[in-house]
Protein backbone atom coordinates (compact mmCIF):
# COMPACT_ATOMS: atom_id res chain seq x y z
CA UNK A 1 0.00 0.00 0.00
CA UNK A 2 2.90 2.18 1.24
CA UNK A 3 3.77 2.11 -2.81
CA UNK A 4 0.40 2.95 -3.96
CA UNK A 5 0.44 6.25 -6.43
CA UNK A 6 -2.50 7.85 -3.90
CA UNK A 7 0.42 7.41 -1.24
CA UNK A 8 3.89 7.23 -2.12
CA UNK A 9 4.16 10.46 -4.11
CA UNK A 10 2.72 12.36 -0.61
CA UNK A 11 4.81 10.43 1.59
CA UNK A 12 8.39 11.63 -0.54
CA UNK A 13 6.96 14.93 -1.02
CA UNK A 14 6.71 15.51 2.39
CA UNK A 15 9.58 13.39 3.64
CA UNK A 16 11.18 15.92 6.22
CA UNK A 17 7.62 16.57 7.67
CA UNK A 18 6.70 12.89 7.94
CA UNK A 19 10.34 12.47 9.99
CA UNK A 20 9.25 15.58 12.48
CA UNK A 21 5.68 13.38 13.19
CA UNK A 22 7.88 10.36 13.46
CA UNK A 23 10.40 11.63 15.96
CA UNK A 24 7.77 13.88 18.17
CA UNK A 25 5.32 10.97 18.51
CA UNK A 26 8.29 8.65 19.66
CA UNK A 27 9.53 10.96 21.87
CA UNK A 28 6.48 11.33 23.22
CA UNK A 29 5.91 7.53 23.85
CA UNK A 30 10.05 7.81 25.54
CA UNK A 31 9.18 10.32 27.92
CA UNK A 32 6.16 8.46 29.20
CA UNK A 33 7.95 5.35 30.21
CA UNK A 34 10.80 7.36 30.67
CA UNK A 35 8.02 9.59 33.58
CA UNK A 36 6.88 5.54 34.95
CA UNK A 37 10.65 4.51 35.51
CA UNK A 38 11.61 7.62 37.42
CA UNK A 39 8.05 7.54 39.32
CA UNK A 40 8.54 4.01 40.33
CA UNK A 41 11.87 4.17 41.55
CA UNK A 42 10.95 7.79 43.02
CA UNK A 43 8.22 5.83 45.22
CA UNK A 44 10.19 3.59 46.28
CA UNK A 45 13.12 5.37 47.02
CA UNK A 46 10.76 7.54 49.05
CA UNK A 47 10.02 4.42 51.20
CA UNK A 48 13.24 3.92 52.66
CA UNK A 49 15.64 6.50 54.61
CA UNK A 50 17.68 8.20 52.27
CA UNK A 51 21.96 7.69 52.50
CA UNK A 52 21.54 12.09 50.47
CA UNK A 53 18.26 13.69 50.24
CA UNK A 54 20.06 14.76 46.87
CA UNK A 55 19.57 10.97 46.35
CA UNK A 56 15.50 11.83 45.85
CA UNK A 57 16.08 15.44 44.33
CA UNK A 58 17.59 14.12 41.11
CA UNK A 59 14.45 11.38 40.30
CA UNK A 60 11.82 14.64 41.38
CA UNK A 61 13.42 16.77 38.58
CA UNK A 62 13.70 14.01 36.16
CA UNK A 63 10.01 13.35 36.81
CA UNK A 64 9.33 16.78 36.46
CA UNK A 65 11.06 17.36 33.15
CA UNK A 66 9.47 13.90 31.49
CA UNK A 67 5.76 15.30 33.19
CA UNK A 68 6.07 17.56 30.83
CA UNK A 69 8.41 17.27 28.22
CA UNK A 70 5.65 14.21 27.87
CA UNK A 71 2.35 16.61 27.38
CA UNK A 72 5.04 18.68 25.10
CA UNK A 73 5.88 16.50 23.09
CA UNK A 74 2.47 15.12 22.46
CA UNK A 75 1.09 18.06 21.62
CA UNK A 76 3.89 18.98 19.12
CA UNK A 77 2.59 15.73 17.37
CA UNK A 78 -0.76 16.18 17.56
CA UNK A 79 -0.43 19.51 15.63
CA UNK A 80 2.12 18.27 13.34
CA UNK A 81 1.14 14.88 12.36
CA UNK A 82 -2.98 16.47 11.36
CA UNK A 83 -0.85 19.36 9.69
CA UNK A 84 0.95 16.94 7.49
CA UNK A 85 -2.51 14.81 6.93
CA UNK A 86 -4.27 17.74 6.54
CA UNK A 87 -1.75 18.78 3.78
CA UNK A 88 -1.79 15.46 2.29
CA UNK A 89 -5.81 15.32 1.67
CA UNK A 90 -6.12 18.53 0.68
CA UNK A 91 -3.61 17.80 -2.15
CA UNK A 92 -5.76 14.23 -2.61
CA UNK A 93 -8.73 15.75 -2.87
CA UNK A 94 -7.90 18.48 -5.77
CA UNK A 95 -6.54 15.78 -7.37
CA UNK A 96 -9.76 13.80 -7.33
CA UNK A 97 -11.68 16.94 -8.27
CA UNK A 98 -9.15 17.58 -11.10
CA UNK A 99 -9.82 13.69 -12.47
CA UNK A 100 -13.66 14.51 -11.62
CA UNK A 101 -13.80 17.68 -13.42
CA UNK A 102 -12.13 16.54 -16.58
CA UNK A 103 -14.54 13.32 -16.62
CA UNK A 104 -18.00 15.62 -16.00
CA UNK A 105 -19.31 14.42 -19.49
CA UNK A 106 -18.58 10.62 -18.88
CA UNK A 107 -19.12 10.10 -15.10
CA UNK A 108 -22.82 9.76 -15.38
CA UNK A 109 -22.24 6.66 -17.78
CA UNK A 110 -19.36 5.24 -15.95
CA UNK A 111 -20.28 5.94 -11.70
CA UNK A 112 -23.53 6.38 -10.40
CA UNK A 113 -23.96 9.64 -8.32
CA UNK A 114 -24.20 7.38 -4.90
CA UNK A 115 -20.82 5.59 -6.08
CA UNK A 116 -19.39 9.04 -6.32
CA UNK A 117 -20.55 11.13 -3.26
CA UNK A 118 -19.23 7.42 -1.48
CA UNK A 119 -16.02 8.35 -3.00
CA UNK A 120 -16.24 11.90 -2.13
CA UNK A 121 -17.89 11.53 1.26
CA UNK A 122 -15.79 7.82 2.15
CA UNK A 123 -12.52 7.60 0.37
CA UNK A 124 -10.21 10.43 1.18
CA UNK A 125 -11.61 10.68 4.70
CA UNK A 126 -11.10 6.72 4.96
CA UNK A 127 -6.56 7.66 3.39
CA UNK A 128 -6.60 10.80 6.10
CA UNK A 129 -7.75 8.05 8.69
CA UNK A 130 -4.72 5.90 7.17
CA UNK A 131 -1.86 8.12 8.00
CA UNK A 132 -3.56 8.90 11.27
CA UNK A 133 -4.86 5.80 12.49
CA UNK A 134 -2.72 3.31 10.71
CA UNK A 135 1.05 4.31 9.38
CA UNK A 136 1.81 6.89 12.67
CA UNK A 137 0.83 4.36 15.69
CA UNK A 138 2.35 1.43 14.05
CA UNK A 139 6.10 3.49 13.23
CA UNK A 140 6.01 4.46 17.27
CA UNK A 141 5.17 0.96 18.08
CA UNK A 142 7.77 -0.50 16.00
CA UNK A 143 10.33 1.92 17.24
CA UNK A 144 9.52 1.57 21.11
CA UNK A 145 9.28 -2.47 20.14
CA UNK A 146 13.92 -2.16 19.30
CA UNK A 147 13.98 0.50 22.24
CA UNK A 148 12.72 -1.76 24.38
CA UNK A 149 14.47 -5.20 23.05
CA UNK A 150 17.64 -3.39 23.19
CA UNK A 151 17.61 -1.52 26.36
CA UNK A 152 16.97 -5.18 28.07
CA UNK A 153 19.01 -6.42 26.72
CA UNK A 154 21.59 -4.36 28.62
CA UNK A 155 20.42 -6.01 32.06
CA UNK A 156 19.84 -9.82 30.55
CA UNK A 157 20.00 -11.09 26.75
CA UNK A 158 17.42 -14.15 27.36
CA UNK A 159 15.09 -11.93 29.28
CA UNK A 160 14.98 -9.07 26.67
CA UNK A 161 14.50 -12.21 23.97
CA UNK A 162 11.60 -13.31 26.31
CA UNK A 163 9.72 -9.67 26.38
CA UNK A 164 10.62 -9.33 22.27
CA UNK A 165 8.39 -12.54 21.96
CA UNK A 166 5.57 -11.02 24.04
CA UNK A 167 5.82 -8.05 22.10
CA UNK A 168 5.91 -9.22 19.18
CA UNK A 169 2.86 -11.26 19.72
CA UNK A 170 1.13 -7.98 20.50
CA UNK A 171 2.87 -5.89 17.56
CA UNK A 172 2.49 -8.46 14.76
CA UNK A 173 0.66 -11.47 16.02
CA UNK A 174 -2.74 -9.91 17.00
CA UNK A 175 -2.91 -7.50 14.35
CA UNK A 176 -2.47 -10.07 11.81
CA UNK A 177 -4.75 -12.23 13.06
CA UNK A 178 -7.47 -9.35 13.21
CA UNK A 179 -6.59 -8.41 9.47
CA UNK A 180 -7.48 -11.79 8.31
CA UNK A 181 -10.43 -11.98 10.87
CA UNK A 182 -12.06 -8.66 9.70
CA UNK A 183 -11.13 -8.08 6.29
CA UNK A 184 -14.45 -9.96 4.75
CA UNK A 185 -16.64 -8.32 7.19
CA UNK A 186 -14.60 -4.70 6.52
CA UNK A 187 -14.63 -5.34 2.68
CA UNK A 188 -18.86 -6.59 3.06
CA UNK A 189 -19.19 -3.08 5.01
CA UNK A 190 -17.89 -1.22 2.46
CA UNK A 191 -19.79 -2.72 -0.36
CA UNK A 192 -22.77 -2.33 2.05
CA UNK A 193 -22.50 1.65 2.61
CA UNK A 194 -22.33 1.82 -1.00
CA UNK A 195 -25.42 0.65 -1.33
CA UNK A 196 -26.50 2.81 1.18
CA UNK A 197 -25.28 5.97 -0.89
CA UNK A 198 -26.32 4.94 -3.41
CA UNK A 199 -30.15 3.99 -1.92
CA UNK A 200 -30.16 7.35 -0.37
CA UNK A 201 -29.18 9.44 -3.68
CA UNK A 202 -31.77 7.71 -6.01
CA UNK A 203 -34.30 8.08 -3.04
CA UNK A 204 -33.69 11.85 -2.74
CA UNK A 205 -33.47 12.43 -6.52
CA UNK A 206 -36.63 10.34 -7.46
CA UNK A 207 -38.80 11.53 -3.98
CA UNK A 208 -41.65 12.59 -6.37
CA UNK A 209 -41.75 9.10 -8.44
CA UNK A 210 -41.75 7.37 -4.63
CA UNK A 211 -44.52 9.40 -3.54
CA UNK A 212 -46.72 9.28 -7.33
CA UNK A 213 -45.96 5.72 -6.93
CA UNK A 214 -47.06 4.93 -3.36
CA UNK A 215 -43.66 2.75 -3.07
CA UNK A 216 -42.39 5.10 0.03
CA UNK A 217 -42.82 2.37 2.71
CA UNK A 218 -40.93 -0.12 0.00
CA UNK A 219 -37.88 1.75 -0.31
CA UNK A 220 -38.08 2.14 3.26
CA UNK A 221 -37.84 -1.28 4.49
CA UNK A 222 -35.57 -2.13 1.58
CA UNK A 223 -33.37 0.62 2.95
CA UNK A 224 -33.91 -0.79 6.74
CA UNK A 225 -32.69 -4.04 5.29
CA UNK A 226 -29.22 -3.07 4.24
CA UNK A 227 -29.22 -0.53 7.32
CA UNK A 228 -29.95 -4.21 9.35
CA UNK A 229 -26.78 -5.97 7.27
CA UNK A 230 -24.60 -3.03 8.57
CA UNK A 231 -25.78 -3.26 12.42
CA UNK A 232 -25.53 -6.70 12.13
CA UNK A 233 -21.44 -6.72 10.42
CA UNK A 234 -20.92 -4.04 12.97
CA UNK A 235 -22.12 -6.60 16.20
CA UNK A 236 -19.82 -9.19 14.85
CA UNK A 237 -16.51 -6.81 14.47
CA UNK A 238 -17.28 -5.27 17.77
CA UNK A 239 -17.59 -8.96 19.12
CA UNK A 240 -14.36 -9.73 18.00
CA UNK A 241 -12.04 -6.55 19.10
CA UNK A 242 -13.99 -7.18 22.53
CA UNK A 243 -12.11 -10.55 22.54
CA UNK A 244 -9.46 -9.42 20.84
CA UNK A 245 -8.68 -6.32 22.87
CA UNK A 246 -9.40 -9.46 26.30
CA UNK A 247 -6.26 -11.20 24.55
CA UNK A 248 -4.44 -8.25 24.61
CA UNK A 249 -4.46 -7.50 28.05
CA UNK A 250 -3.78 -11.32 29.01
CA UNK A 251 -0.43 -10.75 27.32
CA UNK A 252 0.43 -7.29 28.64
CA UNK A 253 -0.96 -8.66 32.26
CA UNK A 254 1.55 -11.30 31.65
CA UNK A 255 4.38 -9.07 30.48
CA UNK A 256 3.91 -7.33 33.61
CA UNK A 257 4.44 -10.75 35.89
CA UNK A 258 7.28 -11.13 34.10
CA UNK A 259 8.98 -7.99 34.61
CA UNK A 260 8.08 -8.39 38.57
CA UNK A 261 9.82 -11.75 38.47
CA UNK A 262 12.67 -10.81 36.68
CA UNK A 263 13.11 -7.36 38.27
CA UNK A 264 12.31 -9.26 42.37
CA UNK A 265 14.87 -11.80 40.75
CA UNK A 266 17.90 -9.64 39.73
CA UNK A 267 17.16 -7.48 43.40
CA UNK A 268 17.51 -10.94 45.79
CA UNK A 269 20.76 -11.75 43.27
CA UNK A 270 22.19 -8.03 44.13
CA UNK A 271 22.40 -7.52 40.58
CA UNK A 272 20.60 -4.12 41.04
CA UNK A 273 18.26 -2.39 44.32
CA UNK A 274 15.30 -3.42 45.35
CA UNK A 275 14.07 0.17 44.86
CA UNK A 276 14.29 -0.52 41.11
CA UNK A 277 11.57 -3.60 40.76
CA UNK A 278 8.39 -1.14 40.31
CA UNK A 279 10.41 1.51 37.90
CA UNK A 280 11.11 -1.75 35.64
CA UNK A 281 7.30 -2.86 36.30
CA UNK A 282 5.75 0.58 35.92
CA UNK A 283 7.61 0.50 31.92
CA UNK A 284 5.04 -2.30 30.99
CA UNK A 285 1.91 0.40 30.88
CA UNK A 286 2.83 3.14 28.78
CA UNK A 287 4.43 0.29 26.45
CA UNK A 288 0.85 -1.17 26.10
CA UNK A 289 -0.49 2.04 25.69
CA UNK A 290 1.93 2.55 22.46
CA UNK A 291 0.79 -1.12 21.18
CA UNK A 292 -2.91 -1.36 21.94
CA UNK A 293 -3.64 0.98 18.53
CA UNK A 294 -1.72 -1.23 16.06
CA UNK A 295 -4.48 -4.06 15.98
CA UNK A 296 -7.07 -2.28 15.05
CA UNK A 297 -5.30 0.10 12.82
CA UNK A 298 -4.10 -2.91 10.75
CA UNK A 299 -7.38 -4.70 11.04
CA UNK A 300 -8.62 -1.86 8.85
CA UNK A 301 -6.10 -2.03 5.89
CA UNK A 302 -9.05 -3.74 3.40
CA UNK A 303 -10.97 -0.59 3.65
CA UNK A 304 -7.86 1.55 2.49
CA UNK A 305 -7.59 -0.63 -0.22
CA UNK A 306 -10.97 -0.61 -1.35
CA UNK A 307 -10.60 3.49 -1.42
CA UNK A 308 -7.67 3.21 -2.85
CA UNK A 309 -9.06 1.02 -5.69
CA UNK A 310 -11.99 3.21 -5.91
CA UNK A 311 -9.32 6.33 -6.76
CA UNK A 312 -7.55 4.65 -9.03
CA UNK A 313 -10.33 3.59 -11.18
CA UNK A 314 -11.41 6.78 -11.46
CA UNK A 315 -7.71 8.53 -12.36
CA UNK A 316 -6.84 5.37 -14.63
CA UNK A 317 -10.23 6.26 -16.77
CA UNK A 318 -8.45 9.92 -16.96
CA UNK A 319 -5.16 8.58 -18.56
CA UNK A 320 -6.77 8.05 -22.03
CA UNK A 321 -8.21 11.88 -22.18
CA UNK A 322 -5.13 13.24 -22.32
CA UNK A 323 -3.46 11.26 -25.02
CA UNK A 324 -3.79 13.78 -27.75
CA UNK A 325 -1.82 15.88 -29.88
CA UNK A 326 -3.60 19.65 -29.85
CA UNK A 327 -2.96 20.04 -34.00
CA UNK A 328 -6.89 20.63 -34.42
CA UNK A 329 -7.23 24.37 -33.08
CA UNK A 330 -7.90 26.67 -36.66
CA UNK A 331 -8.59 23.71 -39.07
CA UNK A 332 -11.77 22.13 -40.58
CA UNK A 333 -12.69 19.48 -38.50
CA UNK A 334 -14.30 16.24 -40.10
CA UNK A 335 -16.15 13.63 -38.42
CA UNK A 336 -15.89 9.74 -39.36
CA UNK A 337 -17.59 6.86 -37.89
CA UNK A 338 -15.32 3.61 -38.81
CA UNK A 339 -17.76 0.65 -38.52
CA UNK A 340 -19.50 1.64 -35.40
CA UNK A 341 -21.28 -0.51 -33.00
CA UNK A 342 -22.56 0.28 -29.85
CA UNK A 343 -23.93 -1.26 -26.80
CA UNK A 344 -25.27 0.01 -23.25
CA UNK A 345 -24.99 -3.13 -21.73
CA UNK A 346 -23.12 -6.50 -22.95
CA UNK A 347 -26.59 -8.30 -22.39
CA UNK A 348 -28.13 -5.78 -24.94
CA UNK A 349 -28.70 -5.81 -28.48
CA UNK A 350 -26.03 -3.08 -30.02
CA UNK A 351 -28.01 0.61 -30.30
CA UNK A 352 -25.65 1.35 -33.35
CA UNK A 353 -24.48 -1.50 -35.87
CA UNK A 354 -21.48 -0.91 -38.07
CA UNK A 355 -22.40 2.71 -38.78
CA UNK A 356 -20.01 4.51 -41.15
CA UNK A 357 -20.74 8.15 -41.59
CA UNK A 358 -18.89 11.57 -43.15
CA UNK A 359 -19.64 14.99 -41.68
CA UNK A 360 -17.47 17.93 -43.50
CA UNK A 361 -16.55 21.08 -42.32
CA UNK A 362 -19.58 23.31 -42.35
CA UNK A 363 -22.13 20.35 -43.54
CA UNK A 364 -25.52 20.56 -41.97
CA UNK A 365 -26.82 17.47 -41.43
CA UNK A 366 -30.04 16.26 -39.75
CA UNK A 367 -30.48 13.39 -38.08
CA UNK A 368 -33.94 11.65 -37.40
CA UNK A 369 -35.45 8.85 -36.13
CA UNK A 370 -37.82 7.57 -33.44
CA UNK A 371 -37.19 7.25 -29.65
CA UNK A 372 -34.21 4.92 -28.77
CA UNK A 373 -33.18 4.33 -32.67
CA UNK A 374 -29.36 5.90 -31.56
CA UNK A 375 -30.02 9.49 -32.38
CA UNK A 376 -28.66 11.07 -29.23
CA UNK A 377 -26.09 8.07 -28.52
CA UNK A 378 -24.37 9.26 -32.36
CA UNK A 379 -24.08 12.71 -30.59
CA UNK A 380 -22.11 11.06 -27.23
CA UNK A 381 -19.78 8.81 -29.18
CA UNK A 382 -19.09 12.20 -31.31
CA UNK A 383 -18.46 14.38 -27.66
CA UNK A 384 -16.61 11.72 -26.57
CA UNK A 385 -18.88 10.74 -23.57
CA UNK A 386 -18.93 7.10 -24.23
CA UNK A 387 -16.40 5.20 -26.80
CA UNK A 388 -17.59 2.80 -29.09
CA UNK A 389 -17.87 -0.96 -28.28
CA UNK A 390 -16.30 -1.44 -31.99
CA UNK A 391 -15.05 0.67 -34.80
CA UNK A 392 -13.84 4.60 -33.70
CA UNK A 393 -14.83 8.10 -33.87
CA UNK A 394 -12.56 10.22 -35.01
CA UNK A 395 -12.45 14.10 -35.50
CA UNK A 396 -9.25 14.60 -37.95
CA UNK A 397 -8.14 11.62 -37.48
CA UNK A 398 -8.06 11.53 -33.71
CA UNK A 399 -10.37 9.35 -31.79
CA UNK A 400 -13.12 11.64 -30.07
CA UNK A 401 -13.10 10.00 -26.52
CA UNK A 402 -8.97 10.80 -26.36
CA UNK A 403 -9.32 14.26 -26.73
CA UNK A 404 -12.37 14.26 -24.26
CA UNK A 405 -10.30 16.88 -22.10
CA UNK A 406 -10.78 19.81 -24.82
CA UNK A 407 -13.69 18.01 -26.86
CA UNK A 408 -15.69 22.00 -25.95
CA UNK A 409 -12.39 23.86 -27.95
CA UNK A 410 -14.19 22.04 -30.72
CA UNK A 411 -18.22 20.74 -30.02
CA UNK A 412 -20.64 22.90 -28.69
CA UNK A 413 -24.10 21.81 -27.37
CA UNK A 414 -27.35 23.12 -27.68
CA UNK A 415 -30.10 20.90 -25.91
CA UNK A 416 -33.32 21.21 -24.96
CA UNK A 417 -33.29 22.06 -21.72
CA UNK A 418 -30.26 24.25 -21.36
CA UNK A 419 -28.79 24.42 -17.79
CA UNK A 420 -29.56 28.09 -16.85
CA UNK A 421 -27.57 29.23 -13.56
CA UNK A 422 -29.73 31.66 -10.91
CA UNK A 423 -27.12 34.40 -12.02
CA UNK A 424 -26.98 37.49 -14.25
CA UNK A 425 -28.09 37.15 -18.08
CA UNK A 426 -24.42 38.37 -18.50
CA UNK A 427 -22.75 35.84 -16.90
CA UNK A 428 -24.70 33.21 -18.24
CA UNK A 429 -23.95 33.62 -21.75
CA UNK A 430 -20.15 34.63 -21.20
CA UNK A 431 -20.39 30.80 -19.59
CA UNK A 432 -19.32 30.32 -23.59
CA UNK A 433 -15.65 31.92 -23.22
CA UNK A 434 -15.25 33.12 -19.72
CA UNK A 435 -12.56 35.84 -20.95
CA UNK A 436 -14.64 37.50 -23.12
CA UNK A 437 -15.64 41.38 -22.84
CA UNK A 438 -19.04 42.66 -22.19
CA UNK A 439 -18.92 43.76 -25.70
CA UNK A 440 -18.30 40.40 -27.03
CA UNK A 441 -21.34 39.08 -25.10
CA UNK A 442 -23.50 41.96 -26.46
CA UNK A 443 -22.47 41.01 -29.86
CA UNK A 444 -23.09 37.68 -29.50
CA UNK A 445 -26.88 38.26 -28.06
CA UNK A 446 -27.60 40.52 -30.83
CA UNK A 447 -26.74 37.35 -33.12
CA UNK A 448 -29.26 35.58 -31.41
CA UNK A 449 -31.38 38.87 -31.43
CA UNK A 450 -32.00 39.19 -27.67
CA UNK A 451 -30.07 42.22 -26.88
CA UNK A 452 -33.00 44.34 -27.32
CA UNK A 453 -35.31 42.61 -25.08
CA UNK A 454 -32.24 42.29 -22.68
CA UNK A 455 -31.76 45.79 -22.91
CA UNK A 456 -35.21 46.97 -22.10
CA UNK A 457 -35.13 45.04 -18.73
CA UNK A 458 -34.46 47.49 -15.94
CA UNK A 459 -31.59 45.68 -15.02
CA UNK A 460 -30.72 44.89 -18.54
CA UNK A 461 -27.72 41.90 -18.15
CA UNK A 462 -27.32 42.24 -15.28
CA UNK A 463 -30.83 40.98 -14.57
CA UNK A 464 -30.94 37.68 -12.87
CA UNK A 465 -31.97 34.27 -14.61
CA UNK A 466 -33.46 32.57 -11.56
CA UNK A 467 -33.12 29.42 -10.79
CA UNK A 468 -33.33 27.01 -14.47
CA UNK A 469 -33.63 30.14 -16.17
CA UNK A 470 -37.48 30.83 -15.00
CA UNK A 471 -37.13 34.45 -15.45
CA UNK A 472 -37.11 33.60 -19.24
CA UNK A 473 -39.57 31.96 -21.60
CA UNK A 474 -38.37 29.01 -23.31
CA UNK A 475 -37.83 30.26 -26.38
CA UNK A 476 -35.87 33.27 -24.69
CA UNK A 477 -33.95 30.64 -22.82
CA UNK A 478 -32.91 28.80 -26.23
CA UNK A 479 -31.97 31.63 -27.25
CA UNK A 480 -29.38 32.94 -24.75
CA UNK A 481 -28.02 29.22 -24.86
CA UNK A 482 -27.70 29.67 -28.30
CA UNK A 483 -25.33 33.08 -27.26
CA UNK A 484 -23.21 30.90 -25.39
CA UNK A 485 -22.64 28.49 -28.04
CA UNK A 486 -21.48 31.32 -30.39
CA UNK A 487 -19.03 33.00 -27.55
CA UNK A 488 -17.46 29.13 -27.50
CA UNK A 489 -16.88 29.94 -31.04
CA UNK A 490 -16.59 26.11 -31.84
CA UNK A 491 -16.70 24.57 -35.31
CA UNK A 492 -19.09 22.10 -34.71
CA UNK A 493 -22.37 22.76 -33.12
CA UNK A 494 -24.46 19.59 -31.67
CA UNK A 495 -28.30 20.58 -31.32
CA UNK A 496 -30.09 18.10 -29.59
CA UNK A 497 -34.38 18.64 -29.88
CA UNK A 498 -33.78 22.31 -29.12
CA UNK A 499 -37.13 23.79 -30.55
CA UNK A 500 -38.95 20.86 -28.65
CA UNK A 501 -41.44 21.75 -25.83
CA UNK A 502 -42.18 25.63 -28.20
CA UNK A 503 -45.25 26.76 -29.98
CA UNK A 504 -44.68 26.16 -34.04
CA UNK A 505 -44.15 30.41 -34.42
CA UNK A 506 -41.40 30.78 -31.50
CA UNK A 507 -39.84 27.28 -33.22
CA UNK A 508 -40.03 28.84 -36.64
CA UNK A 509 -38.49 31.69 -35.33
CA UNK A 510 -35.86 30.10 -33.04
CA UNK A 511 -34.68 27.83 -36.40
CA UNK A 512 -34.02 30.96 -38.07
CA UNK A 513 -32.06 32.12 -35.52
CA UNK A 514 -30.23 29.15 -35.08
CA UNK A 515 -29.25 29.04 -38.87
CA UNK A 516 -28.23 32.85 -39.45
CA UNK A 517 -25.95 32.84 -36.86
CA UNK A 518 -24.28 29.50 -36.69
CA UNK A 519 -23.12 29.83 -40.65
CA UNK A 520 -20.04 28.60 -41.74
CA UNK A 521 -20.38 25.49 -39.17
CA UNK A 522 -20.94 22.07 -38.91
CA UNK A 523 -24.18 21.66 -37.75
CA UNK A 524 -25.25 18.39 -36.82
CA UNK A 525 -29.51 18.80 -35.93
CA UNK A 526 -30.62 15.86 -33.99
CA UNK A 527 -34.79 15.30 -34.01
CA UNK A 528 -37.43 13.41 -34.25
CA UNK A 529 -39.57 15.62 -36.55
CA UNK A 530 -38.59 17.35 -39.75
CA UNK A 531 -39.00 21.14 -38.84
CA UNK A 532 -35.82 22.72 -39.89
CA UNK A 533 -34.70 19.84 -42.27
CA UNK A 534 -35.05 22.32 -45.41
CA UNK A 535 -32.27 24.45 -44.16
CA UNK A 536 -29.67 21.29 -44.03
CA UNK A 537 -27.09 19.67 -46.57
CA UNK A 538 -28.03 15.98 -45.69
CA UNK A 539 -31.14 14.37 -43.77
CA UNK A 540 -30.40 10.71 -42.33
CA UNK A 541 -33.00 8.16 -40.79
CA UNK A 542 -31.65 6.00 -38.30
CA UNK A 543 -33.34 2.88 -37.68
CA UNK A 544 -32.21 -0.50 -35.67
CA UNK A 545 -28.92 1.04 -35.31
CA UNK A 546 -27.88 2.11 -38.98
CA UNK A 547 -28.91 4.52 -41.44
CA UNK A 548 -32.09 3.76 -43.11
CA UNK A 549 -32.57 6.66 -45.39
CA UNK A 550 -30.28 9.55 -46.39
CA UNK A 551 -30.35 12.30 -49.00
CA UNK A 552 -31.12 15.99 -49.63
CA UNK A 553 -34.62 17.29 -48.60
CA UNK A 554 -35.33 17.84 -52.01
CA UNK A 555 -34.39 14.42 -53.26
CA UNK A 556 -35.96 12.53 -50.54
CA UNK A 557 -39.13 15.01 -51.40
CA UNK A 558 -39.66 13.62 -54.59
CA UNK A 559 -38.23 10.39 -54.41
CA UNK A 560 -39.23 8.57 -51.13
CA UNK A 561 -43.10 8.59 -50.06
CA UNK A 562 -42.60 7.84 -46.47
CA UNK A 563 -40.36 11.08 -46.05
CA UNK A 564 -43.26 12.86 -48.20
CA UNK A 565 -45.64 12.02 -45.68
CA UNK A 566 -43.73 12.59 -42.42
CA UNK A 567 -42.79 16.64 -44.04
CA UNK A 568 -46.62 17.11 -45.24
CA UNK A 569 -47.31 15.96 -41.61
CA UNK A 570 -44.83 18.21 -40.33
CA UNK A 571 -44.87 21.07 -42.09
CA UNK A 572 -48.28 22.36 -40.34
CA UNK A 573 -46.76 22.63 -37.84
CA UNK A 574 -43.86 24.96 -39.20
CA UNK A 575 -46.04 27.41 -41.19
Amino acid sequence: MLKHTWVKPYLKQNKKHLLLVFFLGTMTFICASALMFTSGYLISKSATRPENILLLYVPIVLVRTFGIFRPVFNYLNQLTSHSFVLKIVSNMRVRLYKNLESQALTLSNRFSTGNLLGVLADDIEHLQNFYLKTIFPSVFATVLYFISVVALGFFSIPFALLIALLLFVLLIVIPLVSLLANRKRLMQMKVIRSELYASLTDAVMGLSDWKISGKQQTFLTDYEKIEEKQDILEYQMDTFNRRRNLLFQVIVVLMTLVMICFAATNANAGDFAHIWIAAFVLVVFPLAEAFSPVSDAISHIPSYETSLHRLNKIEAANIGTKEHVNTMKGQPINITFNDVSFKYDKEQSAVLKKLNLQFEQGEKIAILGKTGSGKSTIAKLILGVIPPSDGTVQLNGQNSSSIQEDIATYVGVLEQKPHLFDSTVMNNIRLGNIHATDEEVMEAAKKVQMHSYIESLPDGYNTRMQELGERFSGGERQRIALARILLQDTPIVILDEPTVGLDAITEQKLIDTIFKALQGKTIIWITHHLAGVDHMDRVMFIEDGSVYLEGTHQQLLSSNARYRRLYTLDHPMME
